[in-house]
C-alpha cells in the first residue's frame, strides 16, 4: 500500500506542505513550471533551498503581483460585511512562527478589494486550468476555511470576505497541495498529532489565543498539542489541508520509506522548523481502537448473550467474554468490546443499557490489520466467495463458510471435503 506520512511536529502551513510534497516528486522544477502555468492571476511560485538545524529542505514562495505575502495572516485578517468601516487607513499585524513579523498597510478608500467564497470559486473553476477532480478538492479545502471563519466571527459563510492578495496566496498553496497529492497518488495518508504552538497571536481584530479560533474549529476531532514554542505553528490553511486529506492521525505506521521531503518555514528555532513528508510502502493498515471492559457477576448466560448480540448490532468490531473470579469468591464474566474511537460513546451507552455493570473501563490500543478484499470464483457447484488478506509479508485466504456449507449440503459431504473439492476445481 502506497502510504504518505506527514510529520507535523512543528505545525503545518500551506507553503510548508507544498514544499515537503514537492521534494517527493521526480521533477520538482518541472512541477513548479506546471504550477506557474495554471493561469492563477498575478501569481508566481518560486522554489529555493533552505537549511534548518543543519537539514536541507525546500522553501516555496508565492508572489502575488510581484510581492510575497503572508497567507497565514490573511486568513485572520479577513473581513465580513456589516462589521468594519473601511474608509480609513489601518494596519494589519500578525506574528507567525513560519514568517517574519510584519505589518500591512491598506487604504480601503483607494480600491483595495476583498474576495468572498464565490469569487474564489470563480478563480478556481473559471481562470485556472485544473482537472475537475482537483478543482473539487481545492473548493472543499477552502470551504473548510470559510466555514471556520464564519463560525469564529458569527457571520454566514456568504458574508466572509478575504483580502484579495491573501486569498490568491492561499488559493495558490491549496491548489499546489491538491495537485501534488494527485501526482503522488497515495493509497493512504497518515498525519502525526499536530503541534499548534502556544501563547497568543496578533491579528487585525486584536490578540487571540493559539491556536487561533478558525484553526481550532477546523482541528476539531484531530489530535493536537501545544508546547514550549511560543506562537502559531499551524495555520487555518495548513489545518484545512490536513483535515481534508488525512485518512487517519497518529504515529508513523510500519512502512518501507522510499522518499523523504522537508518543507521549510521562514523562521529559525532550536527545532527544525519544517513539515517532513515520507512516502513509502506499508504492508497493511493501522488504526486506533478502543477496548471497553466491564465485570459482571449477576447476569444469566442468556442475558450476557443478548448483550453481546446488541453490541454487535451497534457496530462493535469484536465482543467476547472471559470467565473470571470476583470478590467474595464469586464466579463472574469479563465482557470486552473492541470498537473504533468514533464509536466509543455509543458502545458505552449500550454496555450500560444491556448489562448490570456500574462502571466501564477503557484502554486505547493500536491495531495492525492486513489489507482485505473478496473475490468471487466460478466453480462446478456455482460461485464461491474467497476472502484474501495480505500485508506485512503475510497472506491469508479463506473461502466463505456459507458457500462451502451449501456445497457440503448439496453433495452430502463434510465441510472439509467441500473445501477440498473447491480447491481441486480451481487448481
Amino acid at each position: 500500500m502506497r502510504t504518505l506520512y506527514l510529520d507535523c511536529g512543528m505545525g503545518a502551513a500551506g507553503d510548508m506542505l507544498t514544499a515537503a510534497l514537492l521534494e517527493l516528486v521526480p521533477d520538482p522544477e518541472g512541477f513548479v513550471a506546471r504550477l506557474n502555468g495554471l493561469g492563477l492571476p498575478g501569481v508566481e511560485f518560486r522554489r529555493e533551498s533552505a537549511v534548518k538545524c543543519g537539514i536541507t529542505g525546500t522553501h516555496i514562495s508565492v508572489l502575488v503581483h510581484g510581492a510575497e505575502e503572508d497567507e497565514h495572516g490573511h486568513h485572520h485578517d479577513h473581513e465580513h460585511e456589516h462589521e468594519h468601516e473601511h474608509e480609513h487607513e489601518h494596519e494589519h499585524e500578525h506574528e507567525h512562527e513560519h514568517e517574519h513579523e510584519h505589518e500591512h498597510h491598506h487604504d480601503h478608500g483607494h480600491g483595495h478589494h476583498h474576495s468572498g467564497l464565490g469569487d474564489i470559486e470563480h478563480i478556481v473553476r473559471g481562470h485556472m486550468r485544473l482537472p475537475a477532480a482537483t478543482a473539487e478538492h481545492v473548493m472543499a479545502v477552502y470551504g473548510l476555511i470559510a466555514q471556520a471563519e464564519s463560525h469564529a466571527h458569527g457571520v454566514p459563510v456568504t458574508e466572509v470576505h478575504f483580502h484579495e492578495v491573501g486569498a490568491l496566496d492561499a488559493v495558490a498553496d491549496v491548489t499546489a497541495v491538491c495537485l501534488l497529492m494527485e501526482e503522488l497518488a497515495p493509497d493512504r495518508v497518515v498525519v502525526s498529532p499536530v503541534h499548534v504552538g502556544a501563547g497568543q497571536v496578533r491579528c487585525a481584530h486584536g490578540i487571540l489565543p493559539v491556536p487561533a479560533p478558525a484553526t481550532a474549529y477546523i482541528l476539531q476531532d484531530v489530535p493536537i498539542y501545544g508546547g514550549e514554542v511560543q506562537g502559531e505553528l499551524c495555520t487555518p490553511t495548513g489545518a484545512a489541508l490536513l483535515k481534508h486529506f488525512a485518512d487517519s492521525f497518529g504515529p508513523m505506521p510500519a512502512m518501507r520509506v522510499k522518499a523523504v521531503g522537508y518543507g521549510m518555514g521562514k523562521k529559525d528555532f532550536e527545532r527544525a522548523n519544517c513539515v517532513r513528508a515520507m512516502l513509502g510502502e506499508s504492508g497493511g493498515a493501522t488504526d486506533t481502537m478502543v477496548e471497553l471492559s466491564c465485570n459482571v457477576d449477576d447476569m444469566t448466560a442468556e442475558a450476557v448473550g443478548f448483550a453481546m448480540e446488541r453490541l454487535f448490532q451497534a457496530g462493535a468490531r469484536e465482543v467476547y467474554t472471559v470467565p473470571i473470579g470476583m470478590k467474595k469468591s464469586r464466579p463472574g464474566t469479563l465482557l470486552r468490546v473492541i470498537c473504533p474511537e468514533s464509536d466509543r460513546e455509543r458502545m458505552v451507552e449500550a454496555m450500560f443499557r444491556h448489562t448490570t455493570t456500574i462502571g466501564v473501563r477503557e484502554a486505547v490500543t493500536r491495531r495492525y490489520v492486513l489489507d482485505r478484499r473478496e473475490e468471487t470464483l466460478d466453480t462446478p457447484w456455482g460461485p464461491v466467495r474467497r476472502k484474501v488478506s495480505d500485508g506485512y509479508g503475510a497472506e491469508r485466504t479463506k473461502y466463505e463458510y456459507e458457500d462451502l456449507a451449501r456445497i457440503a449440503r448439496e453433495r452430502g459431504v463434510s465441510l472439509t471435503e467441500a473445501e477440498r473439492l473447491v480447491k481441486e476445481a480451481l487448481a
